[in-house]
């Protein structure tokens, strides 16, 4: 029998706690705190994330039950579900927001030489976008929606080598999309992608002078004059034209001066006509048309998290667990993503979540539960012992 550690010890080893501390630190978090400290904190809520609980009080249940493992899981001690909600309601998200961040800084660089599906180029490409979690505003009253009802919106923009997000931002339902780029330091040389929602010029101009590119989708009422069209483009590849445009309305001249870029293209799948913006005229257009079509990695990134992170059923009330929730599922994330590449696994981050939610409790080795070609062989010894 192995004798090592359990599968949930060997992945906070990972975690930098150090690091972690130190966020701790710079918000006064462990003040007048005596066992149940902002660490132990996290653990649980990392645990609850990881083994897909939907509430404190599963949490504290299930680590009750195996009270006598949980210090060699590396958590101190269990706590009932009335202290658990009391840390996520009073000691401060920013502490978890900034442990998001510095996992962020330093998963990213592990995926940044991640090829982006039938595009060749080396610069930095992101797509932005949010979602909306559908709350009830009689309970969550400082998060308004539309429509009379209660809403948070997670804004992110997401690293299209590796999926990994570069950026969140939580906000509640009413906060329009387009503000999340005035938040936003756009990097010299990057490409942003992003839908309709987006098309504010004020801030595309912003991009624009920064150094950076932008692809998005242009609005039908958008008023502008062709000033030269490139008639070298292949009709088989599903392109129907490459525009050079100004735009004329008064205010929207104004705010964007410069010449922009329409390339339209007809999606023979859906039947249907796209018109992309961009102020790119160095990449061809049909790589524009390819860029955009990546823009749906966000969208099968929301689709994952809300699938398999405990999101929709949130553990507080107040904006501050709100906040705590969904950091805490962000660095959940990340430190899946962390271990993907650390142990070279070639199972996704979803199979891996999969794996790690029900090996919690085990004593298996990391490398060995996450390999392939491991769990290959083991397969097949079990076979010869039959």
């Amino acid at each position: 029998m192995n004798s090592g550690k359990y599968v949930f010890a060997q992945l906070l080893h990972l975690v930098d706690r150090y690091e972690f501390e130190k966020c701790v630190s710079k918000y006064n978090g462990d003040f007048r705190t005596r066992n149940f400290n902002c660490w132990n904190q996290f653990i649980q809520l990392f645990f609850g994330q990881l083994t897909s609980r939907n509430s404190l009080r599963d949490i504290c249940v299930c680590l009750k039950a195996h009270k006598n493992k949980l210090y060699h899981l590396g958590i101190r001690d269990y706590v009932n579900q009335s202290t658990l909600s009391r840390a996520n309601e009073n000691r401060d998200c920013r502490i978890f927001e900034d442990f998001g961040k510095y996992l962020i800084e330093k998963v990213r660089p592990m995926y940044s030489n991640e090829p982006i599906a039938n595009v060749d180029i080396g610069n930095e490409v992101f797509a932005l976008d949010s979602t909306t979690v559908s709350l009830s505003l009689k309970l969550f009253v400082w998060a308004p929606g539309k429509y009379s009802r209660g809403a948070i919106k997670i804004h992110t923009l997401l690293d299209l080598r590796g999926n990994i997000p570069a950026f969140i931002l939580i906000t509640d339902g009413k906060y329009h999309d387009s503000n999340a780029l005035d938040t936003i330091t756009p990097v010299p040389g990057a490409i942003y992608i992003m839908d309709k929602a987006y098309v504010d010029f004020k801030a595309l101009y912003n991009i624009h002078n920064c150094g950076a590119s932008f692809i998005t989708r242009a609005k039908s009422v958008m008023d502008c004059a062709i000033v030269e069209r490139n008639f070298n483009i292949d009709p088989n590849s599903g392109l129907t034209g490459d525009k050079t445009v100004v735009l004329n309305g008064p205010k929207s001249k104004k705010l964007y001066p410069e010449q922009l870029r329409l390339v339209e293209y007809y999606d023979g799948e859906k039947d249907t006509e796209l018109v992309f913006l961009t102020n790119n005229f160095e990449v061809s257009a049909l790589e524009i048309a390819r860029l955009y079509r990546n823009r749906w990695q966000i969208e099968t990134f929301f689709k994952w998290i809300k699938q398999n992170l405990t999101i929709k059923s949130l553990w507080g009330q107040s904006e501050n667990a709100v906040n705590i929730h969904v950091w805490v599922a962000i660095c959940t994330y990340l430190i899946v993503a962390s271990v993907k590449h650390t142990l070279k696994s070639t199972l996704s981050i979803y199979e891996i979540m999969q794996v790690l939610g029900i090996s919690a409790f085990d004593k298996t080795p990391l490398k060995e539960l996450l390999t392939e070609d491991q769990i290959i062989q083991n397969v097949k010894e079990q076979y010869d012992l039959f």
